[in-house]
């Protein structure tokens, strides 16, 4: 239900990888007191659908709350990065962010010796992994590169099979954002060592914006 005023506290809007879903921002209340939090089972999975459809949902409840703080994990965090929400929120947390989509699509297509002008040609291939390969995609991710402008803290394992540390930490240079690095870590922070250090670099980040003046 809409309403036309604004609660006393403030959101937590959490966005999921690929395979998870909006029940997983259970996981971060107890981390953020004083806050509601909710998670988004967004239903399309393109960059300019998921794009349209998170930006449309944080549109609709800004109005009800004091500030937006977004908690977006590996494709979500790229689906957000696309939704031009950056204005609407008042900091974000990416886990695992994919950050250079165009890398990751054009390493996928040299595993399995697909080239451009076959992806272009046949248009979507898919893949043994199951995920297709769509050259509309592709196009896509080139003429729309990241803009993003919200404080941001990153989280990445140092073992990301997705995402190298090179590029992660250019994107963190490149739009202000502070990076910290588990060692040891994955793209999917799952085990129970990985939560805990996931739990403490949010207390740790939250207790540091607090001192701030």
């Amino acid at each position: 239900m809409n309403v036309n005023f604004k609660t006393k506290s403030p959101l937590v809007l959490y966005i999921h990888g690929k395979g998870g879903n909006a029940a997983e921002c259970d996981h971060y209340r107890p981390l953020f007191p004083g806050h509601e939090v909710i998670g988004l089972d967004y239903q399309t999975f393109t960059p300019w659908e998921a794009g349209e459809e998170i930006h449309e949902e944080v549109e609709r409840i800004k109005i009800e709350y004091e500030g937006i703080t977004l908690i977006a994990n590996s494709i979500g965090a790229f689906f957000c990065m696309n939704a031009e929400i950056d204005r609407l929120i008042s900091k974000a947390y990416f886990i695992s962010p994919v950050v250079d989509m165009e890398r990751l699509i054009c390493e996928v297509m040299g595993f399995v010796n697909v080239t451009e002008e076959q992806l272009k040609a046949e248009g979507v291939i898919p893949t043994v992994s199951g995920e297709d390969l769509s050259w509309d995609y592709l196009c896509y991710v080139r003429e729309h590169p990241i803009k993003w402008s919200a404080p941001t803290e990153i989280l990445y394992g140092e073992n990301d099979n997705l995402t190298s540390s090179e590029t992660i930490a250019s994107f963190a240079r490149e739009h202000n954002a502070k990076l910290t690095v588990m060692e040891g870590g994955e793209h999917w922070f799952h085990t129970e060592d990985q939560m805990r250090f996931l739990d403490e670099w949010i207390r740790k980040c939250e207790a540091s914006a607090l001192l701030l003046p």
